[in-house]
């Protein structure tokens, strides 16, 4: 695989990081501020979220696109163990 492909996500994915950069540059304010220390961890939690929606997003992609392209057409009774595969990931 090339090391410059963009799939259908990767739009979305880049706005969540944006998104939990902004967090994490909130997070850094807060601590140098003094905040609450329950005040951090809300944000800690929202830039956690935000991270790991963005991984699983990626590893979704790249198993729709990139393991469907590398195994081909299969037919229905074949697919089983890799559309497995595919929903198993979603708990990572």
């Amino acid at each position: 695989m090339s090391a410059d492909h963009i799939h259908t996500h990767h739009a979305d994915i880049a706005k969540r990081l944006k998104r939990a950069e902004g967090h994490l540059r909130t997070v850094v304010t807060m601590i140098e501020g003094g905040r609450s220390c329950l005040d951090i961890a809300q944000q800690l939690h929202a830039v956690e979220k935000a991270i790991g929606q963005a991984k699983r997003t990626l590893i979704q992609d790249h198993l729709d696109h990139c393991l469907e392209e590398t195994v081909g057409a299969l037919p229905r009774d074949k697919r089983g163990p890799i559309d497995e595969f595919k929903e198993i990931t979603k708990y990572l």
